[in-house]
């Protein structure tokens, strides 16, 4: 069997999403085939420069925003690559600072929001969650010793804090 991905983490997402079923685990997130760069070449830029550094690898959410591993060091192993988003309304922001911290935000079992301004995740609480949330919940502590997120807006403040500034420079010239 051909692995997903040169990723583990993310050749494991694959095995539990194969059961659980694309967008039932975490709401609005399923991974996709791994470094497609056709969204990036249609929305935003077709330099070989820009697709070359962003490795497309699953849904955001259902209305077509995805996530992209940002190849900011070619030395790096892949799942330590910052998890950043491009927005199906435009925007495009740092999420994670890893796969698994990207990980513990799809625990949250809620459709990231994306805009030019930002990114953020909305739960009411009276929100049903996935049908494969408790499985997901579950295979994240037994895989990684992990658990979700109850604060979002942390994670992504970590996250931004840490890689937005630098990802902004490097993104802006390919968008102009």
């Amino acid at each position: 069997m051909n692995a997903y991905s040169p990723v583990a983490e993310l050749n494991l997402l694959k095995e539990l999403q194969d059961r659980l079923g694309f967008e039932n685990y975490a709401d609005g997130f399923g991974l996709t085939d791994f470094g497609d760069v056709s969204g990036l070449v249609a929305g935003w830029s077709k330099d070989p420069e820009f697709t070359d550094r962003l490795i497309p690898f699953a849904q955001a959410n259902g209305s077509g925003s995805f996530y992209a591993l940002w190849r900011l060091d070619e030395e790096a192993d892949p799942a330590t690559l910052p998890v950043v988003v491009f927005g199906d309304e435009g925007g495009e922001h740092v999420v994670a600072r890893h796969v698994r911290e990207l990980f513990q935000l799809l625990g949250f079992d809620s459709e990231i929001h994306v805009d030019s301004e930002e990114a953020y995740f909305y739960r009411s609480a009276d929100e049903p969650y996935s049908d494969g949330h408790d499985e997901y919940v579950a295979w994240l502590d037994q895989q990684f010793g992990l658990t979700v997120t109850e604060d979002p807006s942390a994670v992504l403040a970590t996250a931004q804090a840490a890689m937005a500034q630098r990802f902004n420079d490097w993104v802006r010239p390919f968008l102009l």
